[in-house]
């Protein structure tokens, strides 16, 4: 059983971001303040910066283009059914690759339809090593809630190779 958290900010070219890791892995992160993730978490806070330091050193890894796939271990324990369902599978989807929301959908096997799909995408709590920004409408991008909105999730497909860079990215 779960019993403490401990955090991490990282700085990134996309703002700084927080990561919460359990004793079995990596429970939230985001673009949030420290204080509320703590409070969503609910859990008893300590200071062990050797809990977080795989993850943090791989989501430099990352940033620094040198990462495709994270092995930092995901507790997933604070979710269930459907969502977590959903999730797993997304945590699945390659670098460099998206799915649409229909896409996820199906291979999830969750029985969530699209837009339910999205309401998932939007409340993920371990953005990017579980990577929402990888699922996108038919039509477009879609919607982002992280970060700068749909401007962070188009960076952060840019930098994996998915999207092609915008003269404003040169």
């Amino acid at each position: 059983m779960m019993t403490t958290v401990t955090f991490a900010e990282v700085p990134t070219p996309v703002g700084p971001f927080v990561l919460a890791v359990t004793e079995v892995g990596i429970v939230a992160s985001g673009w949030r303040s420290r204080p509320r993730l703590d409070e969503r978490l609910g859990l008893a806070e300590v200071h062990d910066s050797d809990r977080t330091a795989f993850a943090v050193a791989e989501l430099n890894a990352y940033f620094a283009g040198e990462l495709k796939a994270f092995e930092t271990p995901v507790d997933w324990r604070l979710m269930s059914g459907s969502r977590l369902r959903v999730l797993q599978t997304l945590h699945k989807v390659p670098y460099g690759t998206a799915v649409t929301y229909g896409e996820l959908a199906t291979r999830s096997g969750s029985g969530v339809p699209a837009r339910g799909i999205g309401s998932i995408m939007g409340s993920n709590p371990i953005p990017i090593i579980v990577p929402c920004h990888r699922v996108v409408a038919g039509n477009g991008l879609g919607g982002f809630s992280g970060g700068e909105g749909v401007e962070t999730k188009r960076w952060l497909l840019t930098h994996e190779g998915y999207l092609q860079p915008t003269l404003l990215d040169l």
